[in-house]
């Protein structure tokens, strides 16, 4: 039973640090379309975009990551035979990779802040799918736990990718046609 609430919190966590994740990006996106506004207006919606970052960053998406990784090590310290499974090696390596991603985008935030914008808006759409496949893939590896063979787990994984990309191209042109 304690392994379960330990779980049941891990899951919930996720959930809220993937809303920041999945969020941050999309407002960066609107961040940097405010700075081809007249000067009034970006000044505006830069001062707006700004609070509603900080607010996303420190008050979900960074305590959520913290116990996320939390209730994830702990659930790892209560069944410890987690550890001896090459699927968890692989969702670890996911997890590294979304707490490097965690902390480009509070770097990218703090530029932001400072008026410094290095991505363009089609840029930071790539940016933002990166979450999305992160979590396909770790959901796989934990629901399928190595029952999926690897070459079916990789085409899926890049096929996912793919449709993303195409979406993303789409969405672009639609977005010049209006």
């Amino acid at each position: 039973m304690e392994y379960d609430i330990i779980k049941s919190l891990h899951i919930i966590f996720v959930v809220s640090w993937f809303a920041g994740l999945f969020y941050m990006p999309r407002l960066f996106i609107y961040h940097t379309e405010a700075q081809e506004k007249e000067e009034g207006a970006k000044k505006v919606l830069s001062d707006q975009f700004q609070i509603m970052e900080k607010k996303l960053w420190w008050i979900i998406a960074t305590p959520a990551m913290v116990l996320t990784v939390f209730f994830g090590t702990w659930m790892l310290i209560v069944n410890p035979v987690l550890l001896q499974q090459p699927w968890m090696h692989i969702k670890l390596a996911f997890v590294v990779v979304l707490l490097i991603y965690h902390f480009i985008n509070q770097q990218k935030m703090c530029e932001m802040a400072k008026g410094v914008f290095k991505w363009k808006s089609n840029q930071l759409r790539m940016w933002n799918e990166l979450a999305t496949l992160c979590l396909v893939a770790i959901i796989f590896l934990v629901e399928m736990q190595g029952r999926l063979s690897w070459w079916k787990a990789t085409l899926s994984f890049f096929l996912v990718a793919i449709g993303l990309m195409l979406l993303i191209k789409l969405y672009k042109r639609l977005q010049k046609r209006q």
